[in-house]
């Protein structure tokens, strides 16, 4: 970064105007950029479905946009009509009335049609050349920040920015040219992330398949992939017989930090904020990190943790101690796929929750050898010690991104 472009910066966060640029009503900008009304940019697009065979249900989220339902983000029950469902096309722009003040306005990637709540507004660019600058544009810091003065609603948590407003937005932007070339430098960044993204979901697939190669299929007696120095049967045991549940509560401290569902990123088991930094006292079972933590509810979303420190599990968790077996082992068998098809065998509908009694009298196999055990342990930690270093490394590329966006969408830096 030049020293002029750092005075550049300095100047703009004291509030100052340097030479060469204007005050705006989304903040500075440089002089020669003109004002663009929203409805001359953008087209609205309005079609409606029934047909969830030819169009598939999709989900908007603020973490991964326009995306294929899961679990995680089902939401159809809360559709009542079945014609409120609205066809989104590849590349148009959907967003959420209500949360595009926190960044809920995504592109579709995808290569076929699909569908999402009739709830949404869809509309695409005029301009095919604006596709990926807008993509970046829309979700900016300073968009998100215009949104959120802009929305309207007497309660905060229902203010909303109708789409009929957002047509009308009169907002400073580079010319076509430059909007073209800004583009061109974030999707250079953006295949640079990708490729992060590409090796974690490939050591995600690989665990799996370790998964189910080193633990017994059922009925079996022995993995299918084993250390040549144990030649053993594994043994059979009922889980209550080698894990024991805790159960004494204890009010959250700066020694024992609460974990809630939200802390933890599922799959991954790994916490995605420091918890030690938590204000707010909650009451929850005392870890004290001897044992794993196991959530109960929606055990399909895969929440689990593996935790080396004392704390105070919030919520629906399992506090699991191991009885006779390595702990990082039983952090690993609670991910198979065998545990899983047990705790998912739960109670209750909308709020699935994992049956305790089922789950401590069912029998998983073993294997008798703690060293067995360390081994088969250390390789899942060898494989998500990988996973966790790359998934760094993508997190750090999204933040250069970052960075680089705010430069390029303020034209701090010109291209």
């Amino acid at each position: 970064m030049t020293p002029q472009i750092k005075q550049r910066i300095e100047q703009i966060r004291r509030g100052e105007v340097p030479e060469g640029y204007k005050k705006t009503k989304i903040g500075i900008v440089p002089s020669e950029w003109e004002n663009y009304l929203f409805s001359d940019l953008f087209v609205p697009y309005n079609e409606h479905t029934q047909d969830l065979d030819r169009y598939p249900l999709y989900s908007l989220t603020i973490e991964d946009g326009i995306t294929a339902k899961t679990e995680r983000y089902e939401r159809s029950h809360l559709v009542k009509k079945e014609d409120s469902y609205k066809i989104v096309r590849p590349n148009d722009f959907a967003y959420n009335p209500m949360n595009i003040r926190f960044g809920a306005v995504s592109r579709h990637k995808g290569n076929n049609c699909v569908c999402v709540s009739g709830y949404y507004d869809i509309f695409t660019t005029k301009y095919n050349s604006d596709l990926a600058f807008m993509d970046c544009y829309l979700t900016s810091d300073k968009m998100i920040t215009y949104y959120n003065k802009v929305s309207i609603g007497s309660l905060v948590e229902k203010q909303r920015v109708h789409f009929s407003q957002f047509l009308k937005f009169n907002l400073p932007l580079p010319n076509l040219r430059e909007r073209e070339k800004i583009a061109e430098i974030l999707k250079t960044q953006d295949h640079v992330i990708e490729l992060y993204e590409k090796k974690v979901e490939e050591l995600k697939k690989l665990k799996k398949a370790f998964l189910q190669k080193m633990f017994p299929k059922t009925g079996e007696s022995v993995p299918e992939w084993r250390f040549p120095e144990f030649t053993d049967d594994w043994e059979q045991r009922k889980f209550s017989d080698f894990v024991q549940r805790e159960s004494a509560f204890r009010v959250s401290s700066s020694e024992y930090p609460s974990v809630e569902y939200e802390d933890v990123v599922a799959e991954e088991g790994r916490l995605n904020k420091d918890v030690r930094k938590k204000e707010t006292q909650k009451t929850g079972i005392i870890f004290d990190g001897t044992q794993v933590l196991y959530g109960k509810l929606r055990p399909y979303l895969h929440n689990w943790l593996n935790p080396d420190f004392s704390g105070i599990a919030v919520g629906d968790w399992w506090v699991l101690r191991p009885v006779g077996v390595d702990k990082k082992f039983l952090y690993r068998l609670i991910q198979t796929q065998q545990f899983d098809e047990v705790a998912n065998q739960s109670s209750g509908s909308k709020m699935p929750r994992a049956d305790w009694n089922h789950v401590s009298n069912t029998e998983f196999t073993i294997p008798s050898s703690l060293d067995e055990q360390r081994q088969v342990a250390e390789t899942f930690d060898d494989l998500d010690n990988l996973i966790t270093l790359h998934q760094r490394k993508c997190d750090e590329e999204k933040q250069k991104k970052k960075a680089l966006m705010q430069l390029l969408l303020s034209g701090i830096v010109r291209v």
